[in-house]
């Protein structure tokens, strides 16, 4: 099996609880630090057990992830003859970093972050614990316990580390509010830039803003900003958004963008990402229209698909007398010298190629007029 799941949830713990509770032989790993090697001495040592004692073995390892394929095939044979139980457990999505033949013989459980009555919990027992707590040597105020279970966010390593030190900084018995709010004062809310979460944020934040709610889309910029981001990766993301989702409907909305982040490139966090929320702000609540985007989609896949064909001769330059001479330029009509400045009727696209429609403005902002104008174009 494999658990997926937040930092100081109980992966490991879950583990252990099981090759506790089946009376297996527990060996464990971070592939941080293990390799090949390391599984041939577990198999070794399964099979010991195995014919010694007759005890099956779960084979434990960490950050499984950090595995690449030649590795995880490495003990895929001795899970397949029942010579290890494996148990996995990762931070980041199994369906991206595991390979198939893992997966196939593994059954994947989803472990949430803890809430915060949970966390309480483990904080109370954690203080009278008497093997491996403080054993009631220090009381503390349920404001302070509300604090670190809060700095915690949902991982119960975090909460007792937070404990652990502001027991090492206090004196007395009682751990002081201060003390809590000094140790509490540096934790982040949960956000990895290469994970998991990071992904799943980004994608919040894009769906809102398309999907015109204001509220959603700032709330999310602001998990990410207090989760640790840099407020340039989102400018650079709302870029995209301004022509994916809001293209030629609103142009403004392109630039207004560019001026945030060029506002948080001068003046930096945190001034600057009140510019960058105007932005965000200003995106989810302009007019919508993905017109552009699938134009442009549309026209790379025809460039794919009929290859490097011939630009027509009425469209190239003539700059010499010999390219003059092998018809380069001619018959090309100057749109300028026509009515309303368009050639009408003329073909831009390859002779060997129909003519396409890849742009359809949509009826919202400034494409109303734009399909209007296109129209007047084409019946012309």
């Amino acid at each position: 099996m494999v658990f997926w799941g937040p930092p100081g949830t109980g992966k490991t713990t879950l583990a252990r609880l099981i090759a506790s509770t089946t009376d297996a032989h527990f060996i464990g790993f971070s592939a941080v630090m293990a390799g090949v090697k390391d599984i041939r001495n577990a198999v070794a040592q399964a099979e010991q057990y195995r014919q010694v004692a007759n005890r099956s073995t779960i084979f434990f390892l960490d950050e499984v992830h950090r595995f690449n394929k030649a590795q995880q095939d490495a003990f895929l044979p001795f899970v397949e003859d029942g010579t290890l139980t494996f148990i996995g457990a990762t931070t980041e999505n199994p369906s991206f970093e595991l390979n198939n033949a893992l997966l196939s013989r593994a059954r994947v459980y989803v472990l949430k972050m803890l809430d915060e009555e949970a966390l309480l919990a483990i904080v109370r027992r954690a203080m009278t614990d008497a093997e491996r707590g403080l054993a009631d040597a220090y009381t503390m105020s349920d404001d302070s316990m509300g604090l670190i279970v809060s700095a915690a966010d949902g991982d119960a390593r975090r909460a007792l580390n937070l404990l652990e030190l502001a027991a090492d900084l206090t004196e007395g018995s009682e751990i002081a509010h201060e003390t809590v709010q000094e140790v509490a004062s540096g934790g982040g809310r949960r956000f990895d830039k290469h994970g998991e979460y990071f992904y799943d944020q980004i994608s919040a934040l894009h769906k809102s803003v398309r999907g015109s709610d204001p509220d959603a889309s700032l709330y999310w910029l602001m998990r990410m900003i207090d989760g640790g981001c840099d407020p340039l990766y989102v400018a650079r993301r709302m870029i995209r958004v301004a022509s994916e989702d809001i293209g030629n409907a609103d142009p403004r909305a392109l630039q207004l963008t560019l001026n945030a982040w060029e506002v948080l490139e001068r003046l930096g966090s945190p001034e600057g990402e009140l510019a960058l929320a105007q932005a965000v702000v200003y995106l989810a609540c302009a007019a919508k229209s993905n017109a552009v985007y699938k134009a442009a989609s549309a026209a790379k896949a025809d460039a794919q698909e009929f290859g490097s064909l011939e630009v027509p001769m009425h469209l190239r330059n003539a700059p010499t007398k010999l390219m003059q001479e092998l018809g380069y330029g001619k018959n090309y009509r100057y749109a300028h010298d026509e009515e309303g400045a368009v050639a009408a009727g003329e073909h831009y696209f390859p002779d060997d190629m129909h003519d396409r429609k890849y742009y359809h403005p949509v009826p919202r902002g400034l494409e109303i007029r734009i399909r209007e104008r296109l129209e007047e174009i084409r019946n012309r």
